[in-house]
């Protein structure tokens, strides 16, 4: 069957998503691009979302439903439903969030304009469980680079040809799979932002996050945070995954327990860690020290305070940034050149021209952040 031009499969692994799924289906199937297929693979869910993607799949044909019997994890059930994509240019979906009208036809726009980039993402900003809002954007996060993504995975469209040529997800980055994603991304090519607010981010308590047992969870982050720390000493980060990681004992970095315990405090939950924190969070004399224990026991005790707090911080440096980085006018991510070497991809994957370097410790060609003139 000859597809329409530019057609985008839109892929959503779906595992216990119940109940978003119906706001975030709808998000989809009502584009202003309407080329598109929505590939979802239940990964054997026992909440009764099969039920709901059966109905939806009944109503509307552009909708591709595949139900799993075995449980193959995120990066094992995010690697299936690309393979079944037929799409060259695949967006991606979480099951619980919510995308913009608009999203994908100005996200195609980006990518067609410039064969170089590979990955467009957008910014966001948070809702809870009842579709509110509970953070705005934050283009802060454009200004301040960092080896994390600042727009959240749910959000990108990408070249599918590029996806296969790197290796795709990562089940030894389970957790944190969608951040090496994108890092063998920006080393294959051009990764940028769209500044604006085209996907709405959920904070829950039922996440695949948030349903992770703590003991895997802090083991996923500790690791995803070493790999960072060897990123920033210009390091490769690929000998830090050998073998399966073992779980942490003894002290627990602060800032591990703050990525696990933030998206719990935005959920409108306590973060559950302040009694780990002191136990457990080899504290020290120093300021992320203090921080972490600061935001510990107000989250703790004044959970609605520190959310209204830090929302309202990031509303205001976020109006700082405007200027800076204007609506519809897309820049490049990571802002700190990657080294040649220093992201992990496979034999034969380094054949686009932006990965030749004159030397091992040759920086890529990735200048920080800056219109792009799209």
């Amino acid at each position: 069957m000859r597809l329409p031009a530019p057609f985008v499969s839109v892929v959503m692994p779906v595992r216990n998503a119940l109940p978003f799924l119906d706001e975030s289906i709808g998000s989809i199937l009502g584009q202003t691009h309407a080329g598109l297929e929505l590939v979802i693979r239940d990964d054997a869910s026992t909440d009764g979302s099969v039920d709901v993607l059966r109905r939806w799949s009944r109503r509307d044909p552009r909708v591709r439903l595949y139900e799993g019997t075995e449980v193959l994890g995120p990066a094992g059930n995010s690697n299936w439903v690309v393979r079944a994509a037929r799409g060259e240019l695949v967006a991606r979906m979480d099951a619980d969030d919510i995308s913009h009208p608009d999203r994908l036809r100005r996200q195609l726009r980006v990518l067609s304009a410039d064969p170089g980039v590979v990955l467009v993402g957008t910014l966001c900003d948070g809702i809870d469980a009842r579709t509110r809002t509970v953070r705005g954007r934050d283009r802060w996060r454009l200004a301040h680079p960092g080896w994390g993504p600042p727009f959240p995975h749910g959000s990108v469209l990408f070249r599918r040809e590029v996806f296969d040529r790197i290796g795709g997800y990562r089940e030894s980055c389970d957790y944190w799979e969608d951040n090496d994603l994108m890092l063998r991304f920006a080393a294959a090519g051009r990764v940028v932002v769209l500044p604006d607010q085209l996907y709405r981010f959920r904070f829950h308590g039922s996440s695949t996050r948030a349903a992770t047992t703590q003991q895997r969870m802090e083991t996923a982050i500790a690791r995803m945070m070493d790999c960072h720390d060897a990123m920033d000493r210009g390091e490769p980060y690929e000998p830090l995954l050998a073998g399966a990681p073992g779980p942490v004992r003894g002290s627990v970095s602060p800032r591990v327990l703050f990525c696990i315990g933030a998206p719990r405090m935005w959920a409108g939950h306590s973060p559950g860690i302040l009694r780990r924190l002191v136990a457990h969070g080899g504290l020290r004399w120093n300021r992320e020290s203090a921080a972490a224990l600061a935001w510990a026991a107000l989250a703790t005790a004044a959970p609605r305070l520190l959310r209204r707090t830090l929302a309202t911080r990031a509303r205001l440096r976020d109006r700082r940034m405007a200027d800076r980085f204007p609506d519809h006018v897309p820049c490049e991510w990571p802002a700190r050149p990657l080294l040649a070497g220093m992201v992990p991809l496979p034999p034969g994957a380094d054949t686009d021209p932006v990965l030749r370097a004159d030397g091992p410790d040759a920086p890529l060609p990735r200048p920080g952040p800056r219109a792009l003139g799209v």
